[in-house]
């Protein structure tokens, strides 16, 4: 048997000893501890028990062997069926070679100068297995794996009701590291849950009993030690709805806590900026667009700080909605930050703004742009007027945030795609106001309702659904080259076709260089991380080991097409100065260039009506939602829109069903529905909100969304009896513990 996790050594282990919020160095002692903070984050007794298991094994189970995937991390049930031992050949000392089976396949076991493992794994013995498969002269393999061979000595005689017990215990697999095996992650939770001190329940009586729930404290003491497979079920259902529960208790009670801050309201004036504004407006806004602008104008009314999320579709103006607030504001004295995510987009919104506003409301405001990669002359003039309260719309990106700029009277904070910004950022522009600034949100990426109840929980929720009237509408097509290889070459003669109609497009690649992939902080590109699980994923390209299209190798590709030798072409990427970047959208933009090779920068905010085609290259690397987002760069105006997503993924993978799903519907709110249900996972509080692991532990919003509402409006009770949450001690300290540092700091900081 391999050597245990270490866990007892000087730690505490007495009965009753453990709290929840009990440091794992005390519990497990310091390298243990150290190897649960580095492996998952772990630091208390609490995070440990929410280690929860991924899935159960029977003893008598084995694992289908031909399924492994190479390359991975797995944890496995298997039998030895042989053993042997060899001496090396290049040097001294021997080769022990175990292999165990499932019955049909055979997997070998190599360990280097350990002889002792031979008498060991003998014939006959099954156990858990943990490490990386790899190939030896084609066959799989696990060199120097993890074990944990079951025990010969539990008893066997027919009836005996300890034998019974000990086969048909669930074993519980747990999410590992290379340091940490599945069974030694059960040893540190048993040891942990032998001390653990008696527990208030988090969940209130009167709920508990409503729901016939468990008592906390069995709770996890089934979850983790199951006898049967009634008991894990039971606690899972138990430990799910706690989790609701308190997640949903945390957001309501930051929402109150909101309304109990003032600020300065802000309205409107007779003649003012708002009002000559809407007056000049070359077109009608939709009836979305007046609904929400109602919408803000109460809370920007109020004495109390606005924090509202708009969440609209792809070119439904949501950018006019939001200048409308900044005028409201600008009338009132104050200023607005636009918080922008890239330096592109950054540009973008200030040459709309400035066109939206026309020469003498710009004049009179003077929108100002402040990004990192201006000239310093530029900056100090921006960071002046700024500072002076000249500018009354100030738009940048991170550079906004920085210690020297400071605002004479900050009353607006708009964050665009908020989901790019991390806690520390957006909270640094908040405090630059002297009282604290309404806050308004944008999203162009519609939001499941269960998402919003789980993320936005805590903020008001405007929609846009409508768009503009005068679209011509977008056509989608997919382009299979792994079933229809022969239609390669159809795209660019596609894409010559339409600008031979006068037209402009896009050419988006995943990557700048064959191995430089763009990361644009959205958080939303496919994953291509090991699994941790003996399945296969099943859900790359066809050959995810295939280089990845770039930005260099298209660029070359269509400027050598015989087709393309007069056409304008350029490149657009993450890697160009804020200078070349700026000055190649506004070639674009003027109609200078044809054709613009770009990665991800072009995603949102930019608006070239003259944009027909856009082809996007090995589409299966992007997200729903981020598809989605790219193809409205086209068909803004009243030219039709043509997209192509190119893709090499197989028939029948997830890949391909994502990017078939893109093509199936314009509904950004329906794409939102089926990303989420094509992803099956609840990584909502996580990397993409707040920076961090995903908060999310049984909680899935892809499939719970029932259980989800229904804990809301449970924490709505109990909130609004007398005493509220400092009546329930227990689900106050579960709130506070709920929540990592960094999704706590993101739901105290909007």
């Amino acid at each position: 048997m391999t050597e245990g996790t270490g866990a007892t050594s000087g730690s505490e282990s007495a009965p009753g000893s453990f709290t929840l919020d009990s440091r794992l160095s005390g519990a497990l002692g310091g390298r243990t501890a150290q190897a649960f903070e580095r492996g998952f984050g772990h630091r208390t007794v609490g995070d440990l028990l929410a280690h929860y298991p991924r899935r159960y094994a029977m003893r008598g189970e084995l694992t289908a062997l031909a399924s492994l995937p190479l390359d991975e991390n797995i944890t496995i049930i298997a039998e030895v069926i042989e053993v042997g031992e060899r001496s090396m050949r290049a040097r001294r000392g021997s080769i022990v070679e175990a292999k165990i089976t499932d019955g049909t396949g055979v997997l070998t076991l190599t360990f280097f100068n350990q002889r002792w493992r031979a008498a060991e794994l003998r014939p006959g013995r099954r156990g858990i297995f943990a490490g990386k498969v790899s190939d030896y002269k084609g066959q799989r393999q696990l060199a120097h794996p993890d074990y944990e061979l079951f025990d010969d000595a539990a008893p066997i005689e027919a009836g005996d009701a300890a034998a019974r017990r000990w086969a048909e215990a669930p074993i519980p697999i747990y999410p590992a590291t290379g340091t940490l095996a599945s069974w030694q992650i059960a040893k540190a939770v048993a040891l942990v849950l032998d001390g653990l001190a008696a527990l208030d329940d988090p969940l209130p009586t009167s709920v508990r009993q409503a729901k016939s729930l468990l008592a906390h404290r069995e709770a996890l003491e089934l979850v983790h030690r199951p006898e049967r497979d009634a008991d894990w079920k039971g606690a899972r259902r138990t430990l799910r709805f706690t989790e609701a529960f308190v997640l949903q208790t945390a957001l309501l009670e930051r929402r109150a806590e909101l309304r109990t801050h003032t600020t300065a309201a802000r309205h409107p004036v007779p003649g003012g900026a708002l009002e000559r504004f809407d007056a000049a407006l070359p077109f009608t806004l939709t009836g979305d667009q007046r609904d929400v602008g109602a919408e803000i104008a109460g809370d920007l009314g109020e004495a109390v700080p606005m924090n509202r999320l708009v969440q609209g579709e792809v070119g439904s103006g949501k950018t006019v909605v939001a200048l409308r607030a900044m005028l409201a504001v600008a009338d009132s004295g104050g200023q607005s930050a636009l918080l922008a995510p890239t330096e592109v987009l950054a540009g973008q919104h200030l040459r709309s703004i400035v066109k939206m506003l026309g020469p003498d409301l710009a004049a009179e405001l003077i929108p100002t742009l402040l990004t990192g990669q201006l000239p310093l002359a530029e900056r100090k003039k921006a960071m002046l007027r700024a500072a002076a309260g000249q500018s009354r719309i100030v738009v940048g990106t991170h550079a906004l945030l920085g210690d020297t700029v400071s605002f004479a009277d900050l009353g607006l904070v708009v964050v665009d795609e908020q989901h790019r910004f991390g806690v520390e950022q957006r909270e640094a522009l908040r405090l630059k106001g002297r009282n604290p600034p309404h806050v308004l949100v944008l999203t162009a990426t519609p939001i499941p309702r269960t998402v919003a109840m789980t993320v936005f929980g805590d903020l008001d929720v405007s929609t846009i659904r409508e768009l503009p009237a005068g679209r011509a509408g977008i056509t989608s097509q997919v382009v299979p080259l792994a079933i229809r290889p022969s239609w390669r070459p159809r795209i660019w003669e596609r894409l010559a076709e339409e600008l031979a109609l006068g037209r402009q497009a896009f050419v988006v690649c995943p990557a700048i260089e064959a191995k430089v992939v763009e990361d644009d902080g959205a958080g939303d590109t496919v994953a291509r991380g090991a699994a941790d699980d003996a399945a296969p994923r099943g859900d790359g390209p066809a050959d995810s080991a295939a280089p990845v299209a770039s930005v260099a190798a298209v660029l070359a590709e269509l400027r050598a097409h015989p087709r393309f030798a007069e056409t304008r072409i350029a490149p657009l990427h993450g890697r160009m100065s804020a200078e070349e970047k700026d000055a190649t959208m506004r070639a674009f933009s003027a109609g200078e260039l044809d054709v613009l090779v770009a990665t991800t920068v072009i995603e949102v905010g930019v608006d070239v009506p003259n944009a027909s085609a856009m082809v996007v290259v090995d589409a299966d690397r992007f997200g729903v939602s981020q598809l989605h987002q790219l193809r409205g760069r086209v068909g803004r105006g009243g030219v039709p829109g043509l997209c192509l997503l190119v893709t090499s993924a197989v028939p029948g993978s997830l890949a391909l069903q994502r990017v078939e799903a893109v093509a199936a519907t314009l509904d950004g709110f329906e794409l939102a529905q089926a990303d989420l249900e094509l992803r099956q996972e609840g990584d909502v509080l996580g990397a993409t909100q707040s920076g961090g692991r995903s908060s999310l532990k049984l909680l899935r919003v892809a499939r719970d969304g029932d259980l989800i509402a229904e804990a809301r409006e449970l924490a709505q009770g109990v909130l609004a009896e007398a005493g509220g949450l400092a009546g329930h001690p227990a689900l106050a300290a579960a709130v506070r513990r709920r929540l990592d540092e960094e999704t706590s700091g993101y739901l105290s900081k909007g």
